[in-house]
Protein backbone atom coordinates (compact mmCIF):
# COMPACT_ATOMS: atom_id res chain seq x y z
CA UNK A 1 0.00 0.00 0.00
CA UNK A 2 1.94 2.35 -1.38
CA UNK A 3 0.22 5.59 -3.02
CA UNK A 4 -2.62 7.18 -1.49
CA UNK A 5 -5.53 5.21 -3.83
CA UNK A 6 -4.26 1.98 -3.09
CA UNK A 7 -4.08 2.06 1.36
CA UNK A 8 -6.68 0.94 2.73
CA UNK A 9 -8.92 3.38 4.53
CA UNK A 10 -10.29 2.53 8.32
CA UNK A 11 -12.46 4.07 10.17
CA UNK A 12 -12.26 4.02 14.45
CA UNK A 13 -15.51 4.95 16.25
CA UNK A 14 -14.97 4.92 19.75
CA UNK A 15 -15.88 7.20 22.37
CA UNK A 16 -12.77 6.95 24.61
CA UNK A 17 -10.38 9.33 23.12
CA UNK A 18 -7.67 7.64 24.69
CA UNK A 19 -8.13 4.28 22.80
CA UNK A 20 -9.12 6.28 19.92
CA UNK A 21 -5.68 7.87 19.29
CA UNK A 22 -3.84 4.61 20.31
CA UNK A 23 -5.68 2.63 17.57
CA UNK A 24 -4.88 5.67 15.45
CA UNK A 25 -1.27 5.69 15.98
CA UNK A 26 -0.97 1.30 15.98
CA UNK A 27 -3.04 1.64 12.64
CA UNK A 28 -0.95 4.36 10.86
CA UNK A 29 2.16 2.35 12.05
CA UNK A 30 0.94 -0.56 10.08
CA UNK A 31 0.88 1.34 6.80
CA UNK A 32 -3.23 2.04 6.84
CA UNK A 33 -5.03 5.36 6.13
CA UNK A 34 -7.20 6.06 9.48
CA UNK A 35 -10.41 8.07 9.99
CA UNK A 36 -12.01 8.62 13.62
CA UNK A 37 -14.98 9.43 15.19
CA UNK A 38 -16.26 9.52 18.60
CA UNK A 39 -19.41 8.23 18.67
CA UNK A 40 -21.67 6.09 16.66
CA UNK A 41 -23.72 8.64 14.83
CA UNK A 42 -20.59 10.63 13.66
CA UNK A 43 -19.24 7.50 12.64
CA UNK A 44 -21.84 6.74 10.61
CA UNK A 45 -21.84 10.71 9.31
CA UNK A 46 -17.73 9.39 8.26
CA UNK A 47 -19.14 6.33 6.58
CA UNK A 48 -21.11 8.23 4.20
CA UNK A 49 -18.70 11.11 3.37
CA UNK A 50 -15.92 8.57 2.23
CA UNK A 51 -15.26 5.19 0.93
CA UNK A 52 -14.78 3.03 4.28
CA UNK A 53 -12.66 -0.59 3.80
CA UNK A 54 -13.00 -1.74 7.31
CA UNK A 55 -15.15 -0.32 10.26
CA UNK A 56 -13.45 -0.63 13.82
CA UNK A 57 -16.42 0.03 16.32
CA UNK A 58 -16.76 0.26 20.01
CA UNK A 59 -19.77 -1.99 21.10
CA UNK A 60 -20.84 0.14 23.81
CA UNK A 61 -21.13 3.82 22.71
CA UNK A 62 -23.72 6.58 23.25
CA UNK A 63 -26.79 8.27 20.83
CA UNK A 64 -25.93 4.73 18.97
CA UNK A 65 -24.37 1.39 19.82
CA UNK A 66 -21.81 -0.40 17.67
CA UNK A 67 -24.63 -3.06 17.14
CA UNK A 68 -26.83 -0.33 15.38
CA UNK A 69 -24.25 1.06 13.48
CA UNK A 70 -23.49 -2.39 12.58
CA UNK A 71 -26.95 -2.76 10.83
CA UNK A 72 -26.58 0.81 9.39
CA UNK A 73 -23.26 0.55 8.07
CA UNK A 74 -24.26 -2.90 5.78
CA UNK A 75 -27.21 -1.10 4.37
CA UNK A 76 -24.93 2.03 3.55
CA UNK A 77 -22.07 0.12 2.77
CA UNK A 78 -22.39 -3.69 2.05
CA UNK A 79 -19.15 -4.53 1.69
CA UNK A 80 -17.42 -2.64 4.40
CA UNK A 81 -16.14 -5.15 6.56
CA UNK A 82 -16.89 -4.55 10.47
CA UNK A 83 -14.43 -5.65 13.53
CA UNK A 84 -16.23 -4.88 17.05
CA UNK A 85 -14.71 -3.87 20.13
CA UNK A 86 -15.67 -5.04 23.56
CA UNK A 87 -14.35 -5.70 26.79
CA UNK A 88 -14.07 -9.31 28.65
CA UNK A 89 -17.14 -9.38 30.22
CA UNK A 90 -19.54 -8.51 26.91
CA UNK A 91 -18.13 -11.19 24.76
CA UNK A 92 -21.67 -12.48 24.16
CA UNK A 93 -22.07 -9.35 22.35
CA UNK A 94 -19.51 -9.87 20.03
CA UNK A 95 -20.85 -13.31 18.74
CA UNK A 96 -23.92 -12.27 18.27
CA UNK A 97 -22.67 -9.12 16.20
CA UNK A 98 -20.99 -11.31 14.45
CA UNK A 99 -24.53 -13.05 13.56
CA UNK A 100 -25.46 -10.32 12.27
CA UNK A 101 -22.77 -10.07 9.79
CA UNK A 102 -19.66 -8.13 11.65
CA UNK A 103 -16.08 -10.26 10.30
CA UNK A 104 -14.52 -10.19 13.59
CA UNK A 105 -14.41 -8.93 17.01
CA UNK A 106 -11.11 -8.11 19.31
CA UNK A 107 -11.40 -7.09 22.99
CA UNK A 108 -9.82 -4.93 25.56
CA UNK A 109 -6.94 -4.01 26.18
CA UNK A 110 -5.59 -4.51 22.95
CA UNK A 111 -2.85 -6.91 21.89
CA UNK A 112 -0.75 -5.55 18.67
CA UNK A 113 -0.63 -8.75 17.01
CA UNK A 114 -4.01 -9.85 17.26
CA UNK A 115 -5.28 -6.16 15.91
CA UNK A 116 -3.06 -6.58 13.01
CA UNK A 117 -3.57 -9.81 12.30
CA UNK A 118 -7.26 -9.25 12.46
CA UNK A 119 -7.37 -6.19 10.35
CA UNK A 120 -4.95 -7.50 7.52
CA UNK A 121 -7.59 -10.41 6.98
CA UNK A 122 -10.61 -8.19 7.14
CA UNK A 123 -8.72 -6.37 4.66
CA UNK A 124 -8.01 -9.04 2.33
CA UNK A 125 -11.52 -10.55 2.39
CA UNK A 126 -12.88 -7.13 2.07
CA UNK A 127 -10.28 -6.86 -1.21
CA UNK A 128 -11.36 -10.30 -2.67
CA UNK A 129 -15.04 -8.86 -2.73
CA UNK A 130 -14.27 -6.09 -4.66
CA UNK A 131 -11.97 -8.08 -6.68
CA UNK A 132 -15.24 -10.10 -7.78
CA UNK A 133 -17.52 -7.20 -7.72
CA UNK A 134 -14.70 -5.52 -10.68
CA UNK A 135 -14.55 -9.47 -12.26
CA UNK A 136 -18.71 -9.58 -12.53
CA UNK A 137 -18.67 -5.74 -13.97
CA UNK A 138 -15.95 -6.78 -16.39
CA UNK A 139 -17.86 -9.89 -17.66
CA UNK A 140 -21.22 -7.58 -17.95
CA UNK A 141 -19.64 -5.15 -20.19
CA UNK A 142 -18.37 -7.97 -22.37
CA UNK A 143 -21.53 -9.96 -22.21
CA UNK A 144 -23.77 -6.80 -22.79
CA UNK A 145 -21.41 -6.00 -25.87
CA UNK A 146 -22.06 -9.69 -27.29
CA UNK A 147 -18.62 -10.19 -26.73
CA UNK A 148 -16.30 -13.76 -26.48
CA UNK A 149 -15.12 -13.51 -22.87
CA UNK A 150 -11.31 -12.77 -23.36
CA UNK A 151 -9.37 -10.02 -22.56
CA UNK A 152 -5.79 -11.20 -22.97
CA UNK A 153 -3.24 -10.23 -26.15
CA UNK A 154 -3.61 -13.47 -27.61
CA UNK A 155 -7.50 -13.22 -27.61
CA UNK A 156 -7.55 -9.46 -28.28
CA UNK A 157 -5.86 -10.15 -31.69
CA UNK A 158 -7.86 -13.30 -32.33
CA UNK A 159 -11.00 -11.40 -31.73
CA UNK A 160 -9.70 -7.97 -33.69
CA UNK A 161 -8.83 -10.97 -36.97
CA UNK A 162 -12.92 -12.13 -36.39
CA UNK A 163 -14.11 -8.47 -36.68
CA UNK A 164 -11.81 -8.49 -40.28
CA UNK A 165 -13.18 -11.68 -41.57
CA UNK A 166 -16.75 -11.54 -40.27
CA UNK A 167 -18.07 -9.16 -43.39
CA UNK A 168 -16.57 -11.15 -45.99
CA UNK A 169 -17.30 -14.18 -48.15
CA UNK A 170 -14.29 -16.05 -47.85
CA UNK A 171 -14.05 -19.69 -46.23
CA UNK A 172 -13.00 -19.23 -42.82
CA UNK A 173 -10.71 -22.17 -41.09
CA UNK A 174 -10.82 -22.33 -37.16
CA UNK A 175 -7.88 -24.66 -35.70
CA UNK A 176 -7.74 -25.22 -31.87
CA UNK A 177 -7.52 -28.26 -29.48
CA UNK A 178 -10.85 -29.44 -28.42
CA UNK A 179 -12.94 -27.80 -25.78
CA UNK A 180 -11.33 -23.83 -26.55
CA UNK A 181 -14.54 -22.85 -28.02
CA UNK A 182 -14.21 -23.15 -31.83
CA UNK A 183 -18.05 -23.13 -32.06
CA UNK A 184 -18.24 -19.90 -30.08
CA UNK A 185 -15.77 -18.24 -32.85
CA UNK A 186 -18.30 -19.53 -35.86
CA UNK A 187 -21.03 -17.91 -34.00
CA UNK A 188 -19.29 -14.82 -33.43
CA UNK A 189 -18.17 -14.60 -37.45
CA UNK A 190 -21.89 -15.43 -38.53
CA UNK A 191 -23.17 -12.64 -36.21
CA UNK A 192 -20.71 -10.08 -37.99
CA UNK A 193 -21.68 -11.12 -41.16
CA UNK A 194 -24.09 -9.59 -43.91
CA UNK A 195 -25.66 -13.08 -43.74
CA UNK A 196 -26.79 -12.93 -40.36
CA UNK A 197 -30.49 -12.33 -40.36
CA UNK A 198 -30.04 -15.93 -42.49
CA UNK A 199 -29.10 -19.31 -40.49
CA UNK A 200 -26.87 -20.57 -39.25
CA UNK A 201 -26.76 -24.21 -39.40
CA UNK A 202 -24.24 -26.92 -38.12
CA UNK A 203 -22.95 -30.28 -37.97
CA UNK A 204 -20.72 -32.08 -36.26
CA UNK A 205 -18.75 -34.22 -38.83
CA UNK A 206 -17.29 -36.78 -36.66
CA UNK A 207 -20.56 -37.59 -34.75
CA UNK A 208 -21.97 -39.25 -37.80
CA UNK A 209 -21.02 -42.02 -40.37
CA UNK A 210 -19.97 -41.86 -43.84
CA UNK A 211 -23.37 -42.43 -45.21
CA UNK A 212 -25.22 -40.89 -43.04
CA UNK A 213 -23.05 -37.45 -42.82
CA UNK A 214 -23.76 -37.27 -46.75
CA UNK A 215 -27.36 -37.82 -46.80
CA UNK A 216 -27.36 -34.89 -43.22
CA UNK A 217 -25.45 -32.48 -45.53
CA UNK A 218 -26.98 -33.40 -48.87
CA UNK A 219 -30.10 -34.08 -48.21
CA UNK A 220 -31.75 -37.52 -49.70
CA UNK A 221 -34.70 -38.25 -51.89
CA UNK A 222 -37.55 -41.14 -51.07
CA UNK A 223 -36.31 -44.32 -51.47
CA UNK A 224 -32.97 -43.54 -51.67
CA UNK A 225 -31.91 -46.01 -48.95
CA UNK A 226 -33.34 -48.00 -46.30
CA UNK A 227 -35.33 -45.67 -43.90
CA UNK A 228 -35.46 -43.47 -46.53
CA UNK A 229 -39.40 -42.92 -46.11
CA UNK A 230 -39.59 -39.48 -47.49
CA UNK A 231 -37.41 -36.43 -49.07
CA UNK A 232 -34.88 -34.91 -46.99
CA UNK A 233 -33.45 -31.07 -47.28
CA UNK A 234 -29.89 -30.93 -46.42
CA UNK A 235 -27.52 -28.83 -44.12
CA UNK A 236 -26.50 -27.05 -47.51
CA UNK A 237 -29.96 -26.22 -48.49
CA UNK A 238 -30.96 -25.12 -45.08
CA UNK A 239 -27.94 -22.64 -44.79
CA UNK A 240 -28.83 -20.88 -48.32
CA UNK A 241 -27.88 -17.66 -48.11
CA UNK A 242 -26.71 -18.22 -44.75
CA UNK A 243 -23.57 -19.73 -42.88
CA UNK A 244 -22.81 -23.56 -42.58
CA UNK A 245 -20.49 -24.52 -40.00
CA UNK A 246 -18.59 -27.86 -40.31
CA UNK A 247 -16.49 -29.38 -36.93
CA UNK A 248 -14.02 -31.43 -36.70
CA UNK A 249 -13.89 -31.58 -40.92
CA UNK A 250 -10.96 -33.47 -40.52
CA UNK A 251 -12.76 -36.22 -39.70
CA UNK A 252 -14.52 -36.77 -43.39
CA UNK A 253 -13.65 -39.85 -45.96
CA UNK A 254 -11.83 -38.91 -48.80
CA UNK A 255 -15.05 -40.01 -50.61
CA UNK A 256 -16.72 -36.89 -48.78
CA UNK A 257 -13.83 -34.46 -49.29
CA UNK A 258 -14.34 -35.08 -53.01
CA UNK A 259 -18.20 -34.23 -52.82
CA UNK A 260 -17.89 -31.25 -50.17
CA UNK A 261 -14.54 -29.82 -52.65
CA UNK A 262 -17.71 -29.74 -55.37
CA UNK A 263 -19.77 -27.80 -53.71
CA UNK A 264 -17.21 -25.00 -52.64
CA UNK A 265 -16.12 -24.39 -56.36
CA UNK A 266 -19.66 -24.54 -57.70
CA UNK A 267 -22.25 -24.90 -55.40
CA UNK A 268 -23.49 -27.46 -57.24
CA UNK A 269 -24.82 -31.08 -55.67
CA UNK A 270 -27.54 -33.76 -55.28
CA UNK A 271 -29.08 -34.68 -53.25
CA UNK A 272 -28.48 -38.49 -52.16
CA UNK A 273 -30.64 -40.63 -54.25
CA UNK A 274 -31.15 -37.85 -56.68
CA UNK A 275 -30.97 -36.25 -60.28
CA UNK A 276 -31.38 -32.96 -60.37
CA UNK A 277 -28.54 -30.48 -59.48
CA UNK A 278 -29.46 -27.59 -56.87
CA UNK A 279 -27.37 -24.85 -56.33
CA UNK A 280 -26.65 -22.73 -53.59
CA UNK A 281 -25.41 -19.64 -51.49
CA UNK A 282 -23.37 -20.58 -48.42
CA UNK A 283 -20.78 -19.65 -46.40
CA UNK A 284 -18.26 -22.42 -44.91
CA UNK A 285 -17.14 -22.17 -41.92
CA UNK A 286 -15.06 -25.32 -40.71
CA UNK A 287 -13.29 -26.21 -37.66
CA UNK A 288 -10.42 -28.65 -36.75
CA UNK A 289 -8.28 -29.58 -33.89
CA UNK A 290 -6.24 -31.59 -36.65
CA UNK A 291 -3.26 -30.65 -38.30
CA UNK A 292 -5.08 -30.33 -41.40
CA UNK A 293 -1.46 -29.62 -43.46
CA UNK A 294 0.08 -32.60 -41.89
CA UNK A 295 -2.86 -34.79 -42.65
CA UNK A 296 -2.23 -33.34 -46.69
CA UNK A 297 1.14 -34.77 -46.30
CA UNK A 298 0.01 -38.22 -45.01
CA UNK A 299 -2.29 -37.86 -48.08
CA UNK A 300 -5.10 -38.30 -45.87
CA UNK A 301 -6.77 -35.21 -46.78
CA UNK A 302 -7.42 -33.54 -50.08
CA UNK A 303 -4.53 -30.82 -50.77
CA UNK A 304 -6.92 -28.89 -53.63
CA UNK A 305 -9.61 -29.11 -50.48
CA UNK A 306 -7.03 -27.80 -47.81
CA UNK A 307 -6.39 -24.68 -50.23
CA UNK A 308 -10.64 -23.93 -50.64
CA UNK A 309 -10.52 -24.38 -46.63
CA UNK A 310 -7.82 -22.01 -45.59
CA UNK A 311 -8.74 -18.60 -47.05
CA UNK A 312 -8.42 -17.16 -43.73
CA UNK A 313 -7.12 -19.33 -40.65
CA UNK A 314 -8.13 -18.65 -37.26
CA UNK A 315 -5.95 -19.97 -34.73
CA UNK A 316 -7.89 -20.50 -31.37
CA UNK A 317 -5.14 -20.69 -28.47
CA UNK A 318 -5.64 -23.18 -25.72
CA UNK A 319 -6.62 -22.31 -22.51
CA UNK A 320 -3.05 -22.47 -20.78
CA UNK A 321 -1.76 -19.90 -22.94
CA UNK A 322 -4.67 -17.52 -21.62
CA UNK A 323 -4.53 -17.26 -18.13
CA UNK A 324 -4.95 -13.66 -17.62
CA UNK A 325 -8.90 -14.68 -18.87
CA UNK A 326 -9.33 -17.71 -16.64
CA UNK A 327 -10.72 -15.59 -13.73
CA UNK A 328 -13.35 -14.32 -16.03
CA UNK A 329 -14.61 -17.40 -17.51
CA UNK A 330 -14.36 -18.68 -14.18
CA UNK A 331 -17.18 -15.93 -13.13
CA UNK A 332 -19.04 -16.84 -15.84
CA UNK A 333 -19.93 -20.00 -14.96
CA UNK A 334 -19.97 -19.25 -11.55
CA UNK A 335 -23.16 -16.88 -12.47
CA UNK A 336 -24.52 -19.28 -15.48
CA UNK A 337 -24.38 -22.07 -12.80
CA UNK A 338 -25.53 -20.46 -9.40
CA UNK A 339 -28.41 -19.11 -11.30
CA UNK A 340 -29.07 -22.70 -12.43
CA UNK A 341 -28.44 -24.29 -9.27
CA UNK A 342 -30.57 -21.30 -7.44
CA UNK A 343 -27.24 -20.80 -5.19
CA UNK A 344 -25.82 -17.70 -3.84
CA UNK A 345 -22.33 -17.72 -4.62
CA UNK A 346 -20.42 -14.22 -4.87
CA UNK A 347 -17.47 -15.75 -6.57
CA UNK A 348 -13.93 -17.16 -5.40
CA UNK A 349 -11.58 -17.32 -2.43
CA UNK A 350 -7.93 -16.38 -3.86
CA UNK A 351 -6.70 -19.88 -3.16
CA UNK A 352 -9.81 -20.86 -5.71
CA UNK A 353 -8.56 -18.79 -8.12
CA UNK A 354 -4.61 -19.25 -7.30
CA UNK A 355 -5.21 -22.93 -8.21
CA UNK A 356 -7.72 -22.36 -11.25
CA UNK A 357 -5.09 -20.38 -12.75
CA UNK A 358 -2.60 -22.82 -12.52
CA UNK A 359 -3.87 -25.88 -13.52
CA UNK A 360 -2.51 -26.46 -17.10
CA UNK A 361 -6.42 -27.00 -18.39
CA UNK A 362 -6.45 -30.14 -20.98
CA UNK A 363 -9.32 -29.82 -21.74
CA UNK A 364 -9.87 -25.88 -22.41
CA UNK A 365 -12.29 -23.98 -21.75
CA UNK A 366 -15.04 -26.89 -21.50
CA UNK A 367 -12.84 -28.29 -18.56
CA UNK A 368 -12.61 -25.48 -16.73
CA UNK A 369 -16.83 -25.20 -17.26
CA UNK A 370 -17.28 -28.19 -16.18
CA UNK A 371 -15.04 -27.96 -13.10
CA UNK A 372 -17.29 -24.61 -11.89
CA UNK A 373 -20.63 -26.18 -11.73
CA UNK A 374 -19.05 -29.73 -10.30
CA UNK A 375 -17.96 -26.64 -7.68
CA UNK A 376 -21.36 -24.41 -7.80
CA UNK A 377 -23.62 -27.56 -7.31
CA UNK A 378 -21.28 -28.68 -4.13
CA UNK A 379 -20.28 -25.73 -2.50
CA UNK A 380 -21.73 -24.57 0.74
CA UNK A 381 -20.43 -21.51 1.40
CA UNK A 382 -20.90 -18.20 -0.14
CA UNK A 383 -17.59 -18.37 -1.72
CA UNK A 384 -16.09 -21.11 -4.07
CA UNK A 385 -12.46 -22.42 -1.89
CA UNK A 386 -10.19 -25.19 -3.08
CA UNK A 387 -12.63 -27.55 -1.21
CA UNK A 388 -14.85 -27.32 -3.61
CA UNK A 389 -12.57 -27.82 -6.84
CA UNK A 390 -11.37 -31.92 -7.87
CA UNK A 391 -8.80 -33.37 -5.97
CA UNK A 392 -6.67 -33.38 -9.40
CA UNK A 393 -6.49 -29.82 -9.45
CA UNK A 394 -5.32 -29.41 -5.63
CA UNK A 395 -3.31 -31.99 -5.78
CA UNK A 396 -1.44 -31.01 -9.08
CA UNK A 397 -1.34 -27.60 -7.76
CA UNK A 398 0.01 -28.61 -4.25
CA UNK A 399 2.60 -30.81 -6.13
CA UNK A 400 3.67 -28.30 -8.50
CA UNK A 401 4.85 -25.85 -5.77
CA UNK A 402 7.26 -27.96 -3.68
CA UNK A 403 11.12 -28.29 -4.65
CA UNK A 404 13.25 -30.39 -3.38
CA UNK A 405 17.08 -29.69 -2.95
CA UNK A 406 20.05 -31.37 -1.33
CA UNK A 407 21.88 -29.70 1.22
CA UNK A 408 25.00 -28.57 -0.27
CA UNK A 409 23.38 -27.73 -3.65
CA UNK A 410 25.41 -24.61 -5.38
CA UNK A 411 22.99 -21.83 -4.79
CA UNK A 412 23.46 -21.18 -8.73
CA UNK A 413 22.26 -24.88 -9.46
CA UNK A 414 19.14 -24.43 -7.28
CA UNK A 415 18.12 -21.18 -9.05
CA UNK A 416 18.50 -22.27 -12.16
CA UNK A 417 16.37 -25.56 -11.06
CA UNK A 418 13.77 -23.41 -9.25
CA UNK A 419 13.65 -21.73 -12.81
CA UNK A 420 13.22 -24.69 -14.96
CA UNK A 421 10.43 -26.24 -12.70
CA UNK A 422 8.45 -22.93 -12.34
CA UNK A 423 8.50 -22.65 -16.19
CA UNK A 424 7.46 -26.04 -16.43
CA UNK A 425 4.89 -25.35 -14.10
CA UNK A 426 3.77 -22.53 -15.81
CA UNK A 427 3.48 -24.72 -19.12
CA UNK A 428 6.85 -22.03 -20.37
CA UNK A 429 4.81 -19.02 -19.73
CA UNK A 430 7.69 -16.99 -19.00
CA UNK A 431 5.91 -13.88 -17.63
CA UNK A 432 3.78 -16.37 -15.25
CA UNK A 433 6.90 -17.71 -13.74
CA UNK A 434 8.88 -14.29 -13.43
CA UNK A 435 5.70 -13.00 -11.73
CA UNK A 436 5.83 -16.39 -9.08
CA UNK A 437 9.31 -16.04 -8.76
CA UNK A 438 8.89 -12.23 -8.17
CA UNK A 439 11.72 -11.57 -10.88
CA UNK A 440 12.23 -9.52 -14.55
CA UNK A 441 11.07 -11.82 -16.95
CA UNK A 442 14.44 -10.49 -18.44
CA UNK A 443 15.91 -12.57 -15.95
CA UNK A 444 14.86 -15.72 -17.06
CA UNK A 445 15.97 -15.19 -20.50
CA UNK A 446 19.71 -14.31 -19.24
CA UNK A 447 19.47 -17.47 -17.36
CA UNK A 448 17.84 -19.53 -20.26
CA UNK A 449 21.18 -18.70 -22.14
CA UNK A 450 23.30 -19.28 -19.06
CA UNK A 451 24.21 -15.67 -18.59
CA UNK A 452 25.29 -15.03 -15.41
CA UNK A 453 24.58 -11.29 -13.94
CA UNK A 454 26.90 -9.55 -12.71
CA UNK A 455 26.70 -8.89 -8.54
CA UNK A 456 24.81 -5.49 -8.10
CA UNK A 457 24.53 -3.21 -5.10
CA UNK A 458 20.74 -3.94 -4.79
CA UNK A 459 17.96 -6.03 -6.63
CA UNK A 460 16.75 -4.18 -9.82
CA UNK A 461 13.13 -2.92 -10.05
CA UNK A 462 11.11 -5.81 -10.28
CA UNK A 463 13.41 -8.53 -9.23
CA UNK A 464 14.17 -10.14 -5.82
CA UNK A 465 17.56 -10.06 -4.29
CA UNK A 466 19.16 -13.73 -2.89
CA UNK A 467 21.26 -13.13 0.46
Amino acid sequence: MTSEETRLRVLVVDDDQAIREALSRTLEKFGYEVVLAEDGQSGLDRLRESEIHVLLADLQMPKLSGQELLKAAKAIAPDVEVIVITGHGTVEDAVEAMKEGAYDFITKPFKRVQLERTIRRAAEKQALALQNRRLQARLDELQGAGSIIGTSPVMLRMLELVRQVAPSTATVLIQGESGTGKELIADAIHHGSPRRERACIKVNCAALPEQLLESELFGHERGAFTGAVARKEGRFELADGGTLFMDEIGDISPAMQAKLLRVLQSGEFERVGGTRTLKVDVRLVAATNADLAALVREKRFREDLYYRLNVIIIGLPPLRQRREDIPLLAHHFLRKYAAKNTKDIGGFTEEALDILQTYAWPGNVRELENVVERAVVLAQSSLLSPADLPDTLVRTEQTARHLVVSIGTPLGEVEDRLIEETLRYTKGDKTLAAKLLGIATRTIYRRMKGDVEPPAPGPAEGESSTD
